[in-house]
């Protein structure tokens, strides 16, 4: 079913809503990428939730209009505020229903020049390859070499590709998925041993404390033990830890830099790699109290 896409590029999702200056960035960046001009744009511009964010929303639409250097743009203008949640889930199921597979932005993230062609280049080469649910471009900045292209356990959010057949995995009800965590004893592995707090961001949705549709995402690969593919430097750069984003806070520690060499996609195992996670694992544990205070607040 699948192998009737994995010779074509495919479709960009870009979810926006009231952030003009940012979004700009990110379209600056995009637009250099390599093979981007056979790239099709569907930008999901999200409906204001007041009258004030109105003007914000209709700025950032008359920009979107103004556009080119794509193949082809599609604006898909919310009337109603779905929200980040909604309006990723709806997003990403409509396109890979009709396309088979999916690159995923927001409006915070920049890119390296070689973003695109990385996504597509994974896309196609795990395209038939079940274990693996998804490609991720960023990369935390850790002080370390790490191999050129590597699996971790779960899947991400800043900067990633999925398939139908992957994104079908995909469980909304997180009632279901902390059930599942618990029965099969991996409430402790999810958290990566104490370095993070996954579950308790789970269970924060569950109360409604936030509406997080990528804590979802990670568990439905993480309980079907699928592997996410990342590269050992970052493509991606997230600027809305500024403290203007709906969802994330004003911090520094996320900053990266963008690579500017290709990243190569060859045969790997297909497995965790496990030197990577426990670099991770430290990187997590020395910035605990940082986390944990964004978390609150976020909360």
């Amino acid at each position: 079913m699948y192998s009737a896409y994995k010779n074509t590029f495919a479709p960009i999702a870009l979810f926006v809503y009231k952030r003009p200056n940012h979004l700009k960035l990110t379209i600056e960046a995009l637009i250099k990428n390599y093979l981007i001009e056979e790239s099709e744009l569907f930008i999901f511009s999200d409906g204001p939730k007041s009258d004030k964010d109105e003007i914000q929303v209709n700025e950032v639409r008359k920009f979107i209009k103004e556009l080119k250097g794509f193949k082809k743009i599609f604006l898909i203008e919310r009337e109603t505020n779905f929200g980040l949640s909604k309006s990723i889930i709806s997003g990403v199921t409509e396109l890979v229903d009709k396309y088979g597979k999916i690159i995923v932005l927001e409006d915070d993230l920049v890119t390296s020049p070689f973003f695109v062609k990385y996504m597509n280049d994974a896309l196609t080469y795990y395209n038939n390859i079940d274990e693996v649910i998804s490609i991720h471009g960023y990369m935390y900045p850790l002080n370390a070499i790490l191999p050129e292209t590597f699996f971790l356990r779960g899947a991400d959010c800043w900067g990633w590709g999925t398939w139908k057949r992957a994104w079908n995995l995909f469980e909304p009800d997180g009632k279901k998925l902390l059930r599942e965590l618990e029965e099969q004893n991996l409430l402790s592995k999810f958290d990566w041993e104490g370095a993070l707090t996954n579950v308790r961001m789970l269970k924060n949705f569950i109360k409604g404390k936030n509406d997080s549709w990528a804590i979802r995402w990670h568990a439905s690969a993480f309980l079907n033990n699928k592997l996410t593919l990342y590269p050992g430097k970052s493509l991606i750069n997230n600027i809305g830890t500024d403290g203007l984003g709906t969802n994330v806070r004003k911090t520094n520690i996320y900053n990266t830099t963008l690579t500017s060499e290709q990243i190569e996609i060859k045969s790997i195992p297909l497995e965790e790699n496990l030197y990577v996670r426990e670099l991770l694992k430290i990187y997590f544990l020395s910035n605990k109290p940082l986390l944990s205070k964004l978390l609150n607040k976020i909360i």
